[in-house]
Order: structure tokens, then sequence, then C-alpha cells
């Protein structure tokens, strides 16, 4: 009789097309999510003309999906540690698909605002899944550049909002950015189908057979003997509330960390993609469309994740996470200095490497650090407080700019919760994270497969 460790098992495991498949379904669905979170400001403008609202209502209209992602991510995120992984993802495709194409069925402020905020429930909530999804499964030597490659998807699908945007609004209306967004649920079938459940929840349901298949996926030359058992460590034999579990065996101060982080670094993401493009111009730049701006924040931010996921692959991921917050007070604060209309685009470029691409990497530390039965929960909560962080954003610095100070002081104010982030980070207690305690053998595999 052998008793197999699973987790150590995937992480010794070597890259093949079984991670493949699980890094394209979950890219896929990121990149629909980015789109869907993107399609309301690219519409924006079209939607206060045609409904005849003021820029205060307009705002109210765009956050009410954030405020739904904030609950999303944390229901959503802890719900799937009890009905399983699979099913709360598509669960989240079916909230963001439908409700982001009623929002495009309504000439209703009020009305547009509850579906938006429906729509952010899956928006939020598939976030925390899929970077889970990722974790579990990947390779431990390159676990942090799946997981941010993964997640740059988010940024494509900004792209993708951004340059589908204009033709489709101007050829059909901004109804139709909305109605294309209810594509992706005939992907719940499909995903259902082809996703593969997380392991310690299978375990824990007795569905052993299933666990048996996955296993020959992941590693191709085991074969399971009558038998067999799989090993769990205690974290992941969850009883009880999970976020109680966040706080258990020395991770209470180190959330709290991570809460801070997410906190600081979606509060710097929202604040550019409210007020940059306002700032620039009140300064006397001629830069052209916010497109321009769409595409240069979000290619810098492809590049930051990537790049940040590979230097965390090859380097301690919580050093290279305060390097990277380093980077974003720095570039945010030259922002407000004069500089070249092409320094000016690196400068942003590197913002968005330094922010949305940092955010990605943040994500990737989290989903390391807690252990699989509570990773999504862990994830979840740590994205839902992050999201007031999104949501005070643009109403803080816009109360900055009504004040009329210098561009050099509003840029440092979005540069501030950079510091503070790094040196939450700098703080995390990384000796009791899940990957560390496999890393010091607590949980060692008895059987070689």
């Amino acid at each position: 009789m052998r008793q197999i460790d699973l987790q150590q098992l995937a992480d010794n495991a070597r890259f093949n097309r079984f991670h493949g498949g699980i890094l394209a379904w979950c890219a896929i669905i990121i990149i629909c999510d980015g789109y869907d979170l993107a399609v309301a400001g690219i519409a924006l403008p079209s939607i206060m003309k045609e409904m005849g609202i003021t820029a205060q209502n307009a705002g109210f209209m765009v956050s009410s999906a954030l405020f739904g992602m904030m609950f999303g991510a944390i229901f959503l995120g802890t719900i799937a540690d009890r009905i399983g992984r699979r099913n709360a993802i598509a669960i989240c495709i079916a909230l963001f698909s439908v409700f982001t194409a009623a929002a495009g069925m309504t000439n209703d402020p009020y009305v547009f605002s509850a579906m938006r905020f429906l729509a952010g429930l899956g928006i939020g909530g598939v976030m925390p899944n899929v970077v889970a999804q990722m974790t579990e499964y990947s390779p431990r030597k390159i676990r942090a550049t799946l997981v941010t490659l993964m997640f740059s998807g988010y940024a494509v699908g900004g792209m993708l909002a951004a340059l589908l945007g204009k033709g489709m609004i101007e050829a059909w209306g901004w109804q139709s950015v909305f109605l294309a967004a209810g594509v992706p649920v005939i992907l719940i079938p499909f995903i259902l189908k082809f996703l593969p459940e997380s392991t310690p929840f299978l375990v824990r349901k007795g569905r052993l057979d299933e666990v048996n298949e996955i296993v020959s996926r992941i590693e191709p030359s085991f074969s399971s003997r009558h038998g067999d058992t799989y090993m769990l460590s205690s974290a992941d034999r969850a009883s009880g509330a999970p976020i109680s579990k966040l706080f258990q065996d020395g991770r209470g101060f180190s959330t709290v960390m991570f809460w801070i982080a997410f906190f600081m670094c979606l509060f710097m993401v929202y604040a550019l993609s409210s007020w940059l493009a306002k700032l620039m111009a009140g300064a006397g730049y001629s830069l052209g469309s916010a497109l321009t701006f769409v595409l240069v924040l979000n290619f810098g931010a492809v590049i930051g994740a990537v790049g940040g996921g590979w230097l965390a692959d090859r380097f301690h991921i919580k050093y290279v996470l305060v390097a990277m917050y380093a980077l974003a007070a720095v570039s945010i604060t030259l922002l407000g200095f004069p500089v070249s209309t092409p320094v000016l685009f690196v400068l942003v470029g590197l913002a968005g490497a330094s922010t949305i691409g940092t955010q990605i990497v943040t994500y990737a530390y989290a989903g390391q650090f807690y252990p699989a039965a509570v990773r999504a929960t862990g994830i979840g909560w740590a994205s839902g407080v992050g999201r007031s962080g999104a949501i005070l954003a643009p109403i803080v610095i816009g109360t900055l700019v009504g004040m009329m100070l210098p561009l050099q002081q509003n840029f440092i104010a979005i540069a501030i919760p950079a510091v503070i982030a790094a040196v939450s980070v700098s703080l995390i207690r990384h000796g009791k994270s899940a990957t560390a305690t496999l890393n010091d053998g607590k949980f060692t595999d008895t059987a070689k497969a």
C-alpha cells in the first residue's frame, strides 16, 4: 500500500499536454473576463450621450461592477472550496456573460447598474478560482511563469475591447460590445467536461477514480495500484469555516499583509485607468486618443506580468514583488514631471508593467502562499479587500484633481500606495507559506511514482 502526496506529484511533474490544456482554458476564461471588465469604459462616452446622464451618474454606473467584483471575489472564491472549483468557474462565467449582455439590452441607468453589479460578481469571482486552478497543477519550477502568463490574458482582454470597441460602436452602437460579451456562455459545457477538478476536493469527496485519471495525466509514467491512498496535508484536509484557516498555522499576519498589498495595488491600477488621460491632458500633452493609452498601459501589463513571473521562478517571488512595487513608485512619480512624448509613453508602459503586471504577480504569490484547500478562499478574500481600493481610487484622486494641485503632487499621491505595498510584501512571513512547508519536507510523499 502506497501513500501518494498529490501536491508533490504536481510539483515535480514535467510540463506536458495536460498542463498546456489547463493554461489554455484558464487564459481564455481570463481574456473573456478582461473584456467584460473593460467594455464599460470603452463604451462609456456613447452611453452617456445616448442616456443623457451626468459624469457623476456615469461614474456610479461603472463602479457598480467594481462593487460586484468585491463581493464576487470574496464569496465565489470561498464557495469554490465547498462546491468544487470547476463548478464555481462555470457559475462565474454564466454571471459575467449573461448579465453583461443584459446590460446592453437596457437604456435605463439604474437597470444598467444592476446588471453590471451582477456581472461584477462573476468577473471578480472567476479570478481567484483560475489562479488557484493554475497554481495547483503547475510544476513548481515554472509555476509563477504559468500563472502570470495565464493572467496576462486579463490585459489581452482589455486590449481586445479597445481594438474592437471603436469599430463595433460606430457600426452597431454601444449595445453591440455588451451583447458580444455574452458569447463566452457557450464555453461552459466544454469547461465542465475538459477542465479538471481540484484534487484535494475530489479526495475529500471520495471521488478517487477521477483522482487516478488526473494523476495519470499529470505524470504519464505513474501507474495506480489497488490500495493506493492519496495523502493531503493537514491544511488541505479542510474542516469548518475556510476563512478561519487563513489565520491559522501562523498565516494571520501575512494574510493581512496580502490584503494591504492587494488594496494598494488595485488603488494604483484604477487611479491610473480613471485619471491618467485627464491628468496628462491637463498638463498640456497631445497624446491622441484614449485608445492609445489603453493599449500602452495594457501592453506594459503583459510584459510586466510575464517578465515578473519569469523572474519569480528564478529568484524569490517575494523580493521580485518588492522590486516591482518600487519600480511602480518611481515610474508613477516621474509621470508628474515634464518629459518628451516618447519618454512619457515608456513611463506609461512601465507604470502598466508595475501596477497591473505587479497585481498579477501578487495573485501568483498568494496562490503559492495558501494550501490548496483554502487557496481560492485566500485569493478571493485578498482580491475582495483589494477591490475596495479600486472603488476608492477614482473618488480620492478625483477629489485631489478638483483641488487643482500641481501635477507632481497628484502622481505622488498615486505612487505612495506602491511604497506601502512594497513594505507589506516585505513583511510577509514566507516561512509560513504552503510552498515553504512543502519544501521543508513536512508533507513528504512516501511513495515514488
